[in-house]
């Protein structure tokens, strides 16, 4: 019975144990690859979100957040709170985004106010297009 170390390939080259597994496993388990980046996607309709009030909207594969401040102003952020990733949602009482995980804390500037996320949460553009009273919210990438 031939050994694995002496198999030799039609061209008559040698195979050794080595590069027949490296062989076998890119073959069984392929490289990862991610999705590719997410340029922009419409977050909501512009009438429904109304002063001081946020949802949360598939951003690619992730979660993100499109606030409407109490003076009107849109914003969008990144829902994944940058200490575990869990989801940050808006609280209107305080007029902050909140992550109930272990009670993160970011101001209306994605910036942290308080809790254990190490740093802001990553900010989109934001746009608002279409016919008037029927405007979509739409949140790009910086």
């Amino acid at each position: 019975m031939a050994k694995l170390d002496d198999i030799r390939v039609a061209d008559d080259r040698e195979v050794n144990r080595r590069s027949f597994l490296d062989t076998v496993t890119r073959f069984l388990i392929p490289p990862k690859s991610g999705e590719p980046a997410t340029a922009s996607v419409v977050a909501a309709k512009a009438a429904s979100l109304r002063p001081n009030s946020g949802i949360v909207f598939q951003f690619g594969n992730k979660p993100a957040i499109v606030v409407r401040t109490t003076d009107g102003e849109l914003r969008a952020y990144s829902a994944v709170c940058t200490h575990l990733e869990c989801t940050v949602q808006f609280k209107a009482d305080t007029s902050q985004l909140w992550c109930a995980c272990h009670n993160g804390i970011y101001d209306l500037s994605g910036n942290v106010v308080s809790g254990p996320p190490p740093r802001s949460l990553e900010k989109f553009n934001v746009n608002v297009r279409g016919e008037p009273g029927d405007e979509d919210i739409v949140v790009s990438r910086t």
